[in-house]
């Protein structure tokens, strides 16, 4: 009974050692490692799928892949920082990505967008948001606005492919804050994380 005792005391005191919000943050620090391994192998990916646009003389596309590529960075990143605070640490499996056709990639990346804006980080949300985890909240929809957004414009890409053959590289906005991508700067603030758009980064 003395050695029960004494083993939950050390377990307590293990977890108000930890940094706040680890004891609660079992889930969410899944989540947040599955979020981080996807965006991880997402950057690498679209790297590949630019190489690949490029080759064919799809200029305009392989510029969005890699201006996704970059967004997928910054998601990473974020991840990551928030995986540390609640006391774990990143993990990610890189995998060599599958490349096909320039079509076929935006295919395979609208799907993979999509899933992630409609399934995977509304679940992940959901969860965060039950734990009390702002900051998991916070990376988590980054990387859901961002995802919406960069599956709107490979839908429009594959749409436009026959118009986009031969075309020349084209000039997309990374917010490196929170990974939101877009090819209008018509705006102060991001749309996303509302910092001043001095923190865009150029990719083309």
């Amino acid at each position: 009974m003395k050695k029960f005792a004494y083993s939950a005391l050390v377990l307590t005191l293990a977890l108000i050692a930890l940094p706040n919000g680890a004891m609660a943050a079992t889930k969410t620090l899944d989540n947040l490692q599955t979020g981080f391994n996807g965006e991880s192998n997402a950057n690498p990916r679209y790297l590949a799928f630019a190489e690949k646009a490029d080759q064919e003389g799809y200029g305009e596309v392989a510029s969005l892949f890699r201006a996704a590529a970059k967004a997928e960075a910054v998601h990473a990143a974020n991840h990551a920082a928030v995986i540390k605070m609640v006391g774990g640490t990143p993990q990610a499996k890189i995998e060599a990505p599958v490349v096909k056709s320039t079509k076929e990639n935006l295919e395979a990346a609208i799907k993979g967008e999509s899933y992630e804006r409609d399934t995977m980080y509304p679940e992940f949300l959901k969860q965060a948001r039950a734990e009390g985890n702002r900051d998991a909240v916070q990376t988590l929809n980054y990387a859901k606005t961002a995802e919406g957004e960069h599956a709107k414009l490979y839908s429009e890409a594959l749409n436009n492919l026959p118009k986009l053959k031969g075309s020349k590289a084209k000039d997309y906005f990374v917010c490196t804050v929170c990974g939101y991508t877009t090819s209008q700067m018509d705006f102060s603030k991001c749309p996303s994380c509302f910092t001043h758009k001095d923190r865009y980064e150029k990719v083309s």
